[in-house]
């Protein structure tokens, strides 16, 4: 009898075909509506894979209720939406799928820090809603990013091809880590920094952390105000690493200049939330991997890493080994 595996979202055809050639495969139909998880706890009472996304969240109760699981693999190179802690109790390994998607989100970074320093969603808005009547010296003027200083906080894969970008621009580049990378500081020319003065250095603030307990709300009203009113914060890597309330007031009072976002604390983010009635916020719907090369190369590594496991192999990216329950 062939193992179960639950898809938690519609696939690239190429990635799921390989699954269904070797076990019984249950996907999710749709591809813009996540699984409910009253759904998805039926479907995961027999089933021995899961391949989820970000959007499921793997909670005690949930991995509680799947007592013939044995690999939950994510496609995602972060893991926040599940409890390894409970995971491993139950013997369960969980994959992730780090390093294809570094470019691609790298790329995505830069262009939502151009995007945010010279206001073109706001350009284009201005143009297309018939606004534009004239030419004037201030009109629409944003930010220089040749020569300007970025700091980078958390400096891991993604946050270094950034560094690389930003070199192009003949960026400053700070960066604060949990530890200091010698051999990136000499490689890309960038400067190890103290929390504090990269916030109140740097020009573009990037947040290139994962997403973790000490990490919770690392940017708040503190932080925000010792950044320059001419500073751009930058996220790509989790929402609830800033406190969205005092984003808010720091950019309604323009304490800060401007914010580009691609994550949310709570995703989808609502339609009524306060980010989205200020100009000088740009905001993504969490775009950072989505291109379709990398999409499909994420697709083909959670797959891999699902199979691995499920065939009592060591997958290529475990986050948390799989012990017998």
């Amino acid at each position: 009898m062939k193992q179960k595996v639950v898809i938690t979202r519609k696939l690239p055809k190429e990635a799921s075909d390989k699954l269904r050639e070797m076990y019984e495969v249950d996907e999710w139909p749709h591809e813009d509506a996540p699984i409910p998880r009253d759904v998805l706890k039926e479907k995961l009472a027999e089933a021995s894979g899961l391949l989820c996304l970000l959007t499921e969240e793997m909670d005690e109760e949930m991995i509680s209720c799947a007592k013939n699981l044995k690999v939950i693999s994510n496609m995602a190179a972060g893991y926040n939406n599940i409890d390894i802690a409970a995971a491993s109790k139950n013997g369960i390994a969980v994959t992730n799928t780090p390093g294809v998607l570094t470019e691609t989100t790298a790329d995505l970074t830069f262009a939502l820090l151009m995007a945010t320093a010279r206001r073109i969603p706001e350009a284009e808005n201005y143009l297309k809603n018939g606004e534009w009547k004239t030419w004037s010296p201030m009109q629409l003027t944003g930010q220089d990013v040749f020569g300007a200083t970025l700091g980078i906080i958390g400096l891991g894969r993604i946050g270094e091809s950034v560094a690389k970008r930003a070199k192009g621009f003949d960026m400053k580049i700070l960066y604060h880590n949990r530890s200091r990378k010698p051999e990136s500081e000499k490689e890309l020319g960038i400067e190890y920094t103290d929390f504090q003065t990269l916030l109140t250095e740097s020009d573009f603030v990037c947040i290139m952390t994962p997403l973790t307990p000490q990490t919770k709300n690392l940017i708040g009203e503190d932080e925000l105000a010792l950044m320059k009113e001419t500073s751009i914060l930058l996220n790509t890597a989790r929402g609830g690493i800033v406190d969205e309330k005092a984003l808010y007031q720091a950019l309604a009072n323009h304490e800060i200049w401007a914010a580009g976002l691609d994550v949310f604390e709570k995703e989808p983010i609502e339609l009524d939330h306060p980010l989205l009635t200020l100009p000088n916020v740009v905001t993504l719907p969490h775009i950072g991997s989505a291109s379709i090369k990398t999409r499909k190369k994420m697709a083909d590594l959670a797959v891999e890493n699902l199979t691995a496991v499920l065939e009592d192999r060591t997958p290529r990216h475990l986050v948390t080994l799989k012990q017998e329950k």
